[in-house]
């Protein structure tokens, strides 16, 4: 729209191209860069969003019906308890989705910050990313109204009606918004990731792990954007990993509480070390008591997803077309984990020196840490090398 060119699959490719560079160059470059931009991106678009409920306020309608036709009309109240949950999904897969990157940033935070202070920030900024939301509900409506050949379900295009129907003073902002939001979550993710990976597999460091994924992902970028025509299934994808994502993180607030925030760091460090053993080994490195709570919950709840055209389980008609699969995630995993807890006790020593809260316990000795033989498996994959100065030791207890 500035420069009146055609979209086209090769401006379209540039752009990528250009945006996978940067965000690289970002991840690679270190931890103190990548939070210089993501600190720069939450004031950014905090004042460009502010500027789009200015550029968009004469146009907005609360009271807008869609686009009315009879059968539209029928249709839409036919399903509009499907329609909520599956919208509630989408929305719930933003924050669902960072937690399991969270406990990549406490080692940055210290040891002695009030455990307050870190629930608030979390819980708040996770409530603050559904206010996105509400603007892209809203401009989704507006694009409706004005522009309706974007909301064509055969290939919609909301970022083509949201350029369409802006203001041109707010051009640059929404480019801003697209560019500044999309480093932000994009380097935070593609660090975490490539940090986790080098240390299931210490022998890259850092900066090869981060390369490695980093490549796979632009690869598969292009491959669904430009061959497979994958982008349909993004919002399947989120669906599920937000689905076998639930109880994992319902069970470790539970642990959280039965073991009153009590952790030794050190000791859920071993197997990066190339250690075996230590309070949380449990048998033979496995809490089977998680294992047999979180495999029942996310395979039942999978089979319960109901998207239409997309995925749809076996059990998912049980409940009139509405997806039932977050409730049943959220619901199984509390229900088998703290069952198994009674029925199976963790061993006292994994509880800290106030005891397990609420949920018995046993007497069984913890393993103690020894090194993996130099001709194990681990060992062979560099399990135990020297870590990466980039990477700070873990300092916080939670």
């Amino acid at each position: 729209r500035l420069f009146g060119t055609p979209q086209s699959d090769l401006l379209a490719g540039i752009a990528y191209g250009g945006f996978a560079i940067a965000v690289l160059t970002v991840v690679v470059y270190g931890f103190r860069f990548m939070l210089l931009v993501n600190r720069v991106a939450v004031i950014g678009v905090t004042v460009l969003m502010v500027l789009g409920v200015i550029a968009f306020a004469g146009d907005f309608d609360a009271g807008y019906p869609g686009i009315f036709t009879p059968e539209a009309d029928r249709a839409t109240r036919d399903l509009f308890w499907p329609t909520l949950v599956g919208a509630a999904l989408i929305s719930m897969s933003n924050p669902v989705s960072y937690g399991a990157f969270l406990g990549d940033w406490s080692r940055y935070i210290p040891a002695e910050t009030p455990r307050h202070r870190l629930m608030l920030a979390a819980f708040a900024s996770q409530v603050a990313t559904l206010a996105p939301f509400v603007f892209g509900l809203a401009t989704t409506a507006i694009v409706a109204a004005k522009a309706p050949e974007f909301v064509d379900p055969a290939r919609p295009s909301f970022v083509g009606g949201l350029v369409a129907i802006a203001p041109t003073w707010y051009l640059a902002p929404l480019i801003g918004i697209s560019l500044i939001g999309g480093m932000s979550v994009a380097t935070a993710t593609l660090y975490g990731t490539g940090l986790d990976f080098s240390s299931v597999f210490p022998i890259l460091s850092r900066v090869q792990a981060t390369l490695l994924i980093g490549g796979f992902a632009v690869a598969l970028l292009f491959v669904g954007r430009f061959v497979l025509d994958l982008l349909s299934s993004i919002t399947t994808f989120a669906t599920l990993i937000v689905v076998c994502t639930t109880p994992w993180m319902v069970m470790m607030l539970i642990g959280y509480f039965v073991r009153r925030g009590w952790y030794l760091p050190e000791h859920l460090q071993v197997f990066n070390k190339g250690q075996r053993g230590g309070i949380y080994w449990f048998k033979r490195g496995v809490n089977w008591r998680a294992l047999g709570a979180w495999i029942p919950s996310a395979v039942i709840s999978l089979l319960m997803v109901n998207i239409p055209g997309q995925f749809v389980g076996p059990w998912s008609g049980w409940f009139d077309g509405v997806d039932a699969s977050l409730p049943a995630a959220l619901l199984l995993s509390f229900v088998l984990y703290s069952a198994l807890l009674f029925v199976f006790p963790e061993p006292r020593h994994a509880f800290g020196p106030e005891g397990a809260r609420l949920v018995p316990t046993s007497d069984r000795p913890a393993t103690p840490i020894t090194v993996e033989p130099p001709d194990s498996l681990l060992a062979r994959l560099g399990v135990g090398a020297t870590a990466d100065p980039e990477t700070p030791p873990d300092t916080t207890t939670a």
